[in-house]
Parts: C-alpha cells; structure tokens; sequence
C-alpha cells in the first residue's frame, strides 16, 4: 500500500535534532548536511514527525490541520502518557451501555459527523485509515434500511424452516443454515410478527439514526480498522449524551443483501462490519456495567 509522501520539512527552521527520525515508522526521513530531509517514497502519514518537531518545521500536507469538531471544543494539545484520570476514562466505559429505548428526538447531523471523526481518531493497519462510515441521519431512514431488514430476515427464516434445505446444506456446506435455525430462527420469527402486526421495531429499538462503520477490502487489517473506531464512536456518543447499541443482524444482512447494499451506496471493495443504532437515551441507570471474571493466561508463567 504505497501512500504518497506529503511530509514538508522547512530547512530554515529544521535544527537537526533528529526526533523525528527516531519515530518514523517508514524511514521516510534522513539527515543531511546536519538537517532532516524527506528521501523515502512511502510514508504512512502517522503524523509523529510533525507532532515531536519542537519548531514547528515540519508539516504532513495529507492530514487535517487542525483537527476540529463542529459541536464540541477540541484541545489539540498533546496529552502525555500517564496525565488522564484512568478513573474518569473507566468510568466512561463501565458506563456505556447499549441502549434500547430511545426518545424520538432526531440528532443534530453536525454531532453524526463529529462522531465519525472521533472514530477515525482510531489506530488502523498501517496507518491506512481506509475505513468508510455510512450515516442514516434520520428516523425515516433507520426505518427504510428496517424494512429491508425485514424483507430479508423473512427470505432467511422461510428457508431455514424447511428441514431438507438444512440437511442439504449439512451434508455439502458448514451447516450454517441449521445454526441460524437452532440458535436465532425463534427469536427473528417473534421479531418479524410484532414488526408485521404493530409495527414494533425490535431491531433498531426506535434509534433515530445509525452509522454504519466499513472498511476497504484494500486495508490490510478492515474488519480489526472499522471496530477500533467504533468503539470509539460508542464512547463518543455516551460523553455527547446519546444512547447506542451495535446490531449485529444488520450486518449480516448487510453482507449477503445486494439489494439492500445497492440502497445504502455500500460499493464492492468495501464491507460493513459494524451498524451503530443512535439515539436520545429513553433510560437512566443508577449503576455502572459490571463483567464476568476475566483470568488472564500467562503461556511462558511455567518457564520462570
């Protein structure tokens, strides 16, 4: 993956202290004549040369400068390693929870934006930042992408019910139908009836809008990419006083729909891997999550 190099040294302000060698990843950078140079042809566009120049001299043209958000401050300053209240950061994430009531109040489409921005504030591999996001900016939309949900979940179920079509695919495939059948089949039946006869939307749970993270089947790492920066996204919302839940079943119909990736625009080289509902929250908890034990392995513990 060749990015083409942007990186733009001022020799008249360069000092040759040579920091921003020691943090190229690319070795897009030498010294010469006792000042830095640009001699690479690939650059990842980390941007660390720019940040560690203490004058200022150097400039990577490809990256935003500075980086803002429509609805909220940002303070572009630096923040060292251990500075931040581990407590307050912890806080956040016990206190995210995927929500499932909202109010019917829309959301701003600045904040929809600002909260793609934070999410590509995420690491990705190699620093390609070939993540795509996809925003459904409005009620009306969740429910047009809800409906083809529906029509799709309705094909699934139809051909799961039938016991030869999940022999055959048993016997000559990995038997996914008949796992579909045994561990969600009940479940999407119950959710397709009180979405046909009341209209219940037991998928998106009323969220106003939703954001779809992609990734480019170019990226070296798209899937691992596109759920850094959803995660991101989640803790975004909560600090911006929204609610938010992850649905799963959108993205499998996502990936097997063409029908439903042509109304959303989603081009061939790119796959979704995270639907984000949106929303007001309708609920206010008292306590933050908890978490089943977590019991690390230590694999070279025996050879102490």
């Amino acid at each position: 993956m060749q990015n083409s190099v942007t990186t733009r040294i001022d020799p008249d302000s360069c000092i040759g202290c040579g920091l921003c060698l020691e943090v190229c990843p690319a070795e897009t950078l030498s010294m010469q004549d006792g000042r830095a140079v640009v001699s690479g042809g690939y650059s990842m566009e980390c941007g660390h040369c720019e940040a560690i120049c203490p004058v200022d001299a150097i400039r990577v043209e490809a990256l935003e400068h500075p980086f803002r958000l429509a609805t909220s401050a940002v303070d572009n300053r630096w923040l060292p390693h251990g500075e931040f209240d581990t407590c307050q950061l912890v806080r956040l994430m016990l206190s995210r929870r995927s929500c499932r009531n909202y109010t019917d109040q829309e959301i701003d489409r600045r904040l929809l934006e600002d909260l793609v921005k934070i999410g590509s504030t995420a690491p990705s591999g190699t620093n390609a930042q070939l993540w795509t996001f996809t925003i459904l900016a409005s009620r009306r939309e969740v429910v047009v992408l809800g409906r083809e949900m529906a029509r799709f979940f309705h094909g699934l179920n139809r051909m799961a019910a039938k016991p030869w079509l999940r022999f055959l695919t048993k016997i000559f495939g990995s038997d996914e139908l008949g796992r579909y059948f045994r561990r969600y089949y009940d479940t999407v039946q119950d959710g397709l009836l009180l979405w046909d006869r009341a209209g219940v939307d037991s998928l998106f749970h009323g969220a106003v809008a939703a954001i779809l993270v992609g990734g480019r089947k170019s990226a070296s790492t798209p899937m691992e990419d596109a759920l850094l920066a959803s995660q991101n996204i989640l803790l975004a919302a909560h600090s911006l006083g929204l609610g938010s839940c992850m649905i799963g079943f959108a993205v499998e119909a996502i990936k097997r729909d063409r029908r439903i990736r042509k109304i959303l625009q989603i081009p061939g080289d790119e796959s979704v891997y995270a639907v984000i509902a949106l929303g007001y929250p309708a609920e206010k908890y008292r306590k933050t999550g908890l978490r089943k034990k977590i019991e690390p392995r230590y694999p070279f513990e025996r050879l102490k």
